[in-house]
């Protein structure tokens, strides 16, 4: 096939292509966060459209890279990697967008230009035209194994069906489906069917969850500098799921607190709101660039706490976190976030199978730390955005079989229980999507025995 003629100017949406190409790129090739590499995008009017197909592709990059590779005479190692992920966006632009086929070509075409590789615009075109007259073919060969079906990592797939047989293929499936935008509304300013009338009156469709009082859903997703009460604080941007944290701590004005791993402080924001009064709020983060968001959130919210730099799992604590123990702590622990794939699709690509086990170790760790910390009577949440067991149940279970003081506390009957929510042996898991349509969360709430000192 002859290569298509040279061109001097490139077709309106080809750098939008080119640019979620070099995204792609990013994450696949370098392991890079698509956060980091995303907020590193110019501000313009493309960049939503970049940013959504930058995402798209991320999310089925496991299913759609194999089927690429088949129609390549030289291994994909060889070519540049911006070229090798703009034959997967191109691919993803033809298989799951609504774009005609041939449009799809042609600006994937122009983009190999506009990254700098026209050499390679004749094996683009002929690729993804191959591509696009054989998919079903194609795809029915890479769909007979279910891990590339459903675009997961291999292991992945193997720790869910393990964990949880019965719900592991709506889990994989849920995975690949846009999570909604939900949002925390500051009860403590006006409650959340006040707030769904005053999105009705700017033209805003949204409902209430009647199971979280504070939490509003979006019929569709919008900027958040466009909602009504957003700049001053009195609405945030957080998945229902996480706004369980606030209410099963159940924190009571003049009693100190600390939120362990606080950053980037939407929990941190609702346990304020949640309870006035309090004596004393330590967030704490071992990140001092992502504490600088905590900080940030706080002064949206018109909200303070004291914000500390510092890690838990050091012995020589820092000022602010010695003294009198603490009556309630959240430890919403840093995990594989493995329940929030739908949100965040690159997990999928930077995860590996050893991650959870290391991680594991240090939310044991953190949670001793944490534990010791805590006054007699008093009430410790675990949380993580996990679905795994190991970074779960059984990091809960590691720290009963070392603290004779730790006893795990049922679900409180004050805090609804989500729909769909399953029960563990030492907490509640919600999955992706399910009943409620939360991202994947898991809760224990412990207490330390009466009578015991910290």
């Amino acid at each position: 096939m002859k290569p298509p003629p040279p061109r001097t100017r490139l077709a309106p949406g080809a750098g939008t292509l080119a640019t979620a190409a070099r995204a792609v790129a990013a994450v696949a090739a370098e392991g890079r966060s698509a956060d980091a590499v995303l907020a590193g995008i110019s501000p313009s009017p493309e960049r939503a459209a970049m940013r959504a197909v930058a995402l798209g592709t991320l999310r089925w990059y496991l299913r759609l890279a194999p089927a690429i590779g088949a129609l390549l005479a030289r291994p994909a190692f060889e070519l540049p990697p911006p070229v090798h992920a703009l034959l997967i966006v191109g691919a993803h632009q033809i298989e799951y967008s609504r774009s005609a086929v041939h449009s799809s070509v042609h600006l994937a075409v122009d983009a190999s230009r506009a990254l700098g590789h026209a050499h390679l615009a004749g094996l683009v075109n002929a690729v993804l035209r191959r591509f696009a007259a054989g998919r079903a073919v194609l795809l029915a060969r890479v769909d007979a194994d279910m891990a590339a079906r459903t675009a997961h990592p291999p292991w992945l797939v193997d720790a869910i069906g393990r964990d949880w047989p019965g719900q592991a293929a709506r889990v994989l499936e849920a995975n690949n489906v846009q999570a909604p935008m939900t949002l925390r509304v500051d009860l403590q300013r006006g409650s959340a069917p006040e707030y769904v009338r005053e999105l009705a009156g700017a033209d805003i469709a949204a409902r209430c969850l009647t199971w979280r009082d504070s939490a509003v859903e979006l019929i569709r997703p919008m900027n958040v500098a466009d909602l009504p009460g957003f700049p001053e604080g009195r609405v945030s941007v957080q998945d229902a799921g996480a706004q369980l944290a606030a209410p099963l701590l159940d924190a009571q004005p003049g009693m100190r607190v600390l939120d362990a791993c606080a950053a980037p402080g939407g929990k941190t924001g609702h346990l304020l709101e949640h309870t006035p009064g309090l004596a004393v709020l330590v967030a704490v983060d071992s990140d001092s660039a992502r504490l600088a968001r905590v900080r940030a959130n706080l002064e949206r919210l018109g909200r303070e706490a004291q914000c500390v730099h510092a890690d838990l799992r050091d012995p020589r604590d820092s000022e602010a976190l010695r003294g009198a123990p603490f009556d309630r702590i959240l430890v919403d622990a840093p995990c594989s976030a493995t329940g929030v794939i739908r949100r965040h699709p690159d997990i999928k690509l930077l995860r590996r199978e050893d991650d959870p086990a290391v991680l594991a170790a240090t939310q044991l760790s953190i949670l001793r730390s944490c534990f010791a910390r805590l006054a007699a009577g008093g009430r410790l949440v675990y949380s993580t955005c996990s679905l795994l067991r190991v970074e779960n149940d059984a990091v809960i279970g590691g720290l009963l079989a070392s603290e004779r003081t730790a006893r795990v506390l049922a679900w409180p009957a004050a805090v609804p229980v989500p729909p769909g929510a399953v029960p563990a042996r030492h907490g509640m898991q919600l999955l992706p999507g399910a009943e409620a349509d939360t991202d994947g969360f898991y809760y224990a709430c412990l207490e330390k025995a009466a009578g015991t000192t910290a």
